[in-house]
């Protein structure tokens, strides 16, 4: 694909809006492209290469292959796989699948230390992001030690909701419902049959509502 179009699909990262146009075009030159649909592993050619990815449309979920648990998801205009440019033996076991059809930029990891190290913004951008999903998986460990089941599910979900929202109403947010009952006990460290019991009851409250296709909450009913 021609780096222009390149460009165009790297709009909308924060991490690379101090870079200017010039720099942008030189990123793009050494970017690969791929499309993958709903469930596929997102893997490269190379399965040997080690790869920071840019998530331009879709989300995946980040699943930690020592216990087949889900670590976090990814939405759109954000990258994953950056724990390859700080601890590779850890991010062997990491690896990705996508929760619904996505588009996403890679590029491979010496590379993307390459430019880390001449572009300072770029290298603080991306270890600002690492150090978010650091500080996110220790505050998953507090919780576990100090809330019940049912708050770890129920602030799980509220948050899930208004940080993938593409609703429009100031007191309503919606969402994709790209997560089973399974994957959020994953992420909540409980079980399948407390995260549906937590639901049916956050349903019967008025706190959210759901089908197959979107999960929705409503603040007003919260209080």
């Amino acid at each position: 694909m021609k780096a222009i179009t390149k460009y165009w699909f790297l709009e909308g990262f924060n991490l690379f809006k101090k870079l200017g146009i010039h720099n942008m075009m030189r990123i793009c030159e050494i970017l690969e492209m791929d499309n993958f649909n709903k469930g596929d592993l997102v893997s490269l050619k190379h399965e040997s290469d080690r790869s920071v990815f840019f998530l331009k449309k879709g989300s995946v979920k980040i699943v930690n292959t020592a216990n087949d648990s889900v670590k976090y998801i990814v939405k759109r205009g954000n990258i994953f796989g950056e724990l390859s440019l700080y601890n590779k033996e850890a991010a062997k076991e990491e690896i990705a699948y996508a929760l619904e059809d996505s588009i996403i930029c890679y590029i491979e990891t010496d590379q993307m230390e390459k430019l880390m190290e001449k572009h300072k913004s770029l290298k603080n951008g991306v270890l600002k992001i690492y150090g978010l999903r650091i500080k996110k998986l220790e505050r998953r460990l507090s919780d576990l030690l100090y809330k019940d089941s049912a708050t770890r599910i129920k602030e799980f979900i509220i948050q899930f909701i208004k940080e993938f929202d593409e609703g429009s109403k100031p007191d309503q947010f919606v969402a994709k419902n790209l997560l089973s009952h399974k994957e959020i006990a994953n992420l909540t460290n409980t079980s399948r049959q407390t995260v549906s019991n937590v639901l049916s009851s956050m349903r019967k409250k008025g706190l959210i509502d759901y089908n197959t296709q979107i999960i929705s909450y409503t603040e007003k009913a919260d209080i």
